[in-house]
């Protein structure tokens, strides 16, 4: 039985991406089990519309927009779970993964600082996207992507300074290129 080439390049696709996809999930939501479900509900978005938006040039920018949709959504439920200071120290800590080393202070006074913050510098700095991508992405202005990212990255400098010391997880990123 043979795969219809759809699927195979979608295949093919997947496994080239999944790991940077699930990193950043990871860095928006702060929970490696939450950021496989956000990536797996994303994938299977992006699987049903494959053959338009990989014909219209970078899945990446389609998924992406997903993944950060996802996040918001599950954000605004009201029995989503508040990442506490107690749950920090558990942070990135994901029983079946292979992660290269990263910052663990970084990461946990990431997780600290608002949501729409984060979720701005995530992309700017751990996608790489300029501030016009950003904008596009949120679908926001360019003027507010420069504040969320001024506003975010003095509340990340300020939770670096003031963070606990006994609250230093383990925290590692998988496949962060």
């Amino acid at each position: 039985m043979t795969d219809h080439p759809r699927e195979t390049d979608f295949r093919t696709w997947v496994l080239e991406h999944r790991t940077r996809l699930r990193t950043t999930a990871f860095l928006l939501c702060g929970d490696w089990y939450l950021a496989d479900d956000l990536v797996q509900e994303a994938l299977g978005r992006l699987y049903s519309r494959w053959g338009r938006v990989s014909a219209a040039g970078d899945p990446r920018a389609y998924v992406r927009r997903i993944l950060c949709n996802l996040h918001t959504d599950h954000q605004r439920r009201p029995a989503r779970r508040e990442i506490s200071e107690a749950d920090v120290a558990t942070l990135g800590r994901h029983p079946d993964t292979s992660m290269a080393e990263r910052d663990d202070d970084l990461i946990a006074a990431l997780l600290m600082i608002p949501a729409g913050q984060r979720t701005v510098l995530v992309l700017r700095f751990f996608e790489d996207l300029s501030v016009e991508q950003t904008a596009t992405l949120l679908r926001t202005s360019r003027g507010n992507v420069k504040s969320q990212t001024s506003r975010g990255l003095e509340a990340l400098r300020t939770a670096l300074r003031t963070r606990p010391a006994e609250i230093a997880p383990a925290a590692k990123l998988e496949g962060a290129s």
